[in-house]
């Protein structure tokens, strides 16, 4: 992609509406080859801009989902242990000797997902998503280094794996503890805002193309008066469109129908949230006409 105009255009193509920053951002992180760390509430389109970036490259996406306790063997590598038992016991079986380097070479060894986007062989490098990094430990940030660094890991029986290419890394995080400071040097940053209404409205619109168009607006705008209340977790975009399916799917054309009030949970995810929703839906109802 030639500049970010390019980029926003080609994400639009994809239903995945940024605007120039992010366009910026991705560019930036295309052209220098660098992974892009991308932060946020929940639910303001980080996974989804990873998905749409390999949508519009037209490449395959890998994902790796991070968690508490995620280890080097299932995000980097690991060895095919069964595989290596069974060569063991047919060697023994055949009066034969297996040295290490017979039983710790390339045939035994398991491709997790960033292994897999070092050694991908397609003529487009691949969209490496490294999905909530918060949520992994401290020490699994260490093992990214060398990879964020270098488009590279070290195996140390095997030696160094390089990319060809290096794969389009796009890191995101809540913000739910702070990332080593050694882990954002390596990457290019962007924070992604709750996008202002005529873009959500037309985020919206596109993900739920039967809503009515009064019905997207109200939703979007009261959405958006919400979030500004005092609630435990604000809904996102995520939250606005699943609302909106779900009205949409009732049949309601606005938000005065007696059945909005049914639906709040697609947007209030703890009980308090839910009475302060509640409570402005109420007070929003009274006041139309």
């Amino acid at each position: 992609m030639k500049d970010a105009l390019t980029v926003r255009h080609r994400l639009d193509a994809v239903d995945y509406l940024v605007d120039d920053g992010m366009a910026m951002a991705l560019f930036l992180a295309l052209r220098l080859g660098r992974p892009l760390l991308l932060e946020g509430e929940p639910g303001v389109g980080k996974t989804a801009a990873a998905k749409a970036l390999a949508k519009a490259l037209e490449t395959p996406l890998i994902r790796l989902q991070c968690y508490e306790g995620l280890t080097a063997g299932e995000a980097l590598y690991e060895w095919n242990y069964q595989r290596q038992l069974l060569a063991i016991r047919l060697a023994e079986a055949q009066h034969a000797r297996l040295t290490d380097a017979d039983l710790f070479s390339a045939e035994y060894l398991q491709e997790r997902p960033i292994l897999r986007a070092v050694r991908h062989r397609g003529p487009v490098p691949p969209v490496l998503l490294i999905d909530e990094i918060d949520r992994a430990d401290d020490e699994f940030e260490a093992l990214l280094f060398e990879f964020l660094g270098e488009a590279g890991i070290t195996i140390p029986e095997l030696g160094t794996f390089t990319a060809r290419t290096p794969p389009v890394v796009v890191l995101t995080s809540n913000r739910s503890r702070e990332l080593h400071d050694a882990l954002r040097r390596r990457c290019l940053y962007h924070w992604i805002e709750f996008p202002e209404p005529a873009r959500a409205v037309e985020i919206v619109r596109r993900a739920v193309p039967g809503a009515t168009e009064p019905l997207i607006r109200a939703a979007v705008q009261f959405v958006g008066d919400v979030r500004g209340r005092e609630l435990e977790k604000a809904p996102g975009m995520a939250e606005a469109i699943d609302w909106v399916a779900a009205l949409s799917v009732l049949g309601a054309a606005d938000l005065a129908a007696d059945d909005v009030a049914h639906t709040i949970g697609t947007i209030a995810k703890t009980p308090d949230d839910r009475a302060v929703v509640a409570a402005a839906l109420g007070a929003y109802q009274e006041s139309q006409p």
